[in-house]
């Protein structure tokens, strides 16, 4: 419990300016498209709660902070609420206001008001990589094996020093960090690879071992090991147009491999423990600050790419939720019945707290409060 608090109270500012550019970037998308297709924007909020400062603008937004930071949301006119649910003055409308309304535009402008907000995600992303990479560099190793560690899922495999690995699991790979993203996701799980040795390509499978990993701050967690040494680490800056192809490419990574991540804890091949909340995420955000602005700025990225991810689920209440509303819709001519939606909403609540909750319990575990409850009964 002690961990907990000290966590928050040291990381909790560098947590609070990483969410709220997040938020801000997700929601800004909602609202820059809104106002392009002719919506009137009521609410533009970082959190929810009752307000803390705001100010309106002169188109009549009301721009302001809210007392809970874990999230945020647009309001556009004809909303009931911040999940954008149709209110019931919408039927009663003048033409004026139907103008306006977000309810009342075209399906396919709907759709692109919603799925604006993840691919501000996503372009976020693009950008950041893109600065990155022009005045930083890029990490670049070639995937060259320098030798192989006796014992090991590369020995097992047939893997020999001087082999380099061309593909993985399907992935072509061009860099050592393009294998390690896969290996590390992949434990226990059999992965086809194609390696050049000398003029000749073999085809192996290769299966990588499941190992209890602990980085520099004491966190633990499980992820797949090859076995293998790789050379230095090299940073090439790249040009605009290249840093920007890097960049894309680089994001697409981050999106299969969340996704491939998601499926193997769907299937059961992968372990749900590694799945953190709030807590994790001020852990984590404190601890690439300490490693300095290039570290944060990686840590957003990848935050960036999973609350876009996240938010396309086809959930009622997410973005994807929506989406799927208005693709019934476009097939059907008609709406859904409000029953239906409200039906859908329920549910859409429930599953989105409910991993709110384990995300939670995940992390309380992570920082040992089960022992610490554990002890207090122990006690008694």
């Amino acid at each position: 419990m002690h961990q907990i608090v000290n966590y928050a109270s040291t990381y909790g500012g560098t947590f609070l300016v990483v969410l709220t550019v997040l938020v801000f970037v997700h929601e800004f998308g909602h609202y820059y498209v809104a106002r392009r297709n002719g919506v009137r924007v009521e609410v533009f909020s970082i959190g929810f709660g009752p307000e803390i400062w705001g100010f309106n603008d002169r188109a009549g937004t009301r721009w302001k902070f809210s007392l809970i930071p874990l999230g945020g949301y647009v309001k556009m006119f004809g909303d009931a609420d911040a999940a954008s649910r149709p209110g019931a003055e919408t039927r009663a409308m003048t033409p004026e206001e139907r103008a306006v309304s977000f309810h009342h535009k075209r399906v396919g402008q709907r759709a692109a008001i919603v799925v604006a907000g993840p691919m501000a995600n996503f372009l976020f992303a693009i950008v950041a990589l893109s600065m990155l990479f022009m005045f930083y560099g890029q990490p670049f190793t070639p995937a060259v094996v320098q030798q192989v560690e006796p014992d090991s899922a590369a020995a097992a495999a047939g893997l020999q020093a001087g082999d380099r690995v061309l593909e993985l699991g399907g992935h072509k790979i061009e860099r050592f960090e393009d294998l390690q993203q896969i290996i590390a996701v992949n434990p226990g799980v059999t992965l086809d690879v194609t390696v050049q040795r000398g003029d000749a390509q073999l085809g192996l499978k290769v299966t990588p071992r499941a190992v209890e990993s602990e980085d520099r701050f004491g966190n633990k967690s499980r992820i797949g090991r090859l076995g293998v040494v790789r050379g230095q680490d090299e940073y090439h800056r790249r040009d605009p147009l290249n840093a920007v192809w890097a960049a894309a490419k680089a994001t697409w990574a981050l999106v299969v491999g969340t996704l491939d991540a998601v499926g193997q804890m769907i299937a059961g091949t992968h372990g749900t423990e590694d799945l953190g909340g709030p807590l994790r995420i001020v852990q984590m955000s404190g601890e690439m600050a300490q490693l300095g602005l290039v570290q944060v700025i990686w840590f957003m990225t990848v935050l960036s790419v999973n609350l876009g991810l996240i938010n396309l689920f086809p959930v009622p209440m997410l973005d994807g939720g929506h989406l799927m509303y208005y693709g019934l819709e476009a097939l059907r001519g008609r709406p859904l019945g409000e029953r239906a939606q409200e039906y859908g909403f329920r549910i859409g609540l429930a599953l989105v707290l409910s991993l709110m909750i384990f995300a939670t319990w995940n992390d309380l575990i992570h920082f040992g409060v089960g022992s610490f409850v554990k002890s207090l009964i122990s006690k008694v």
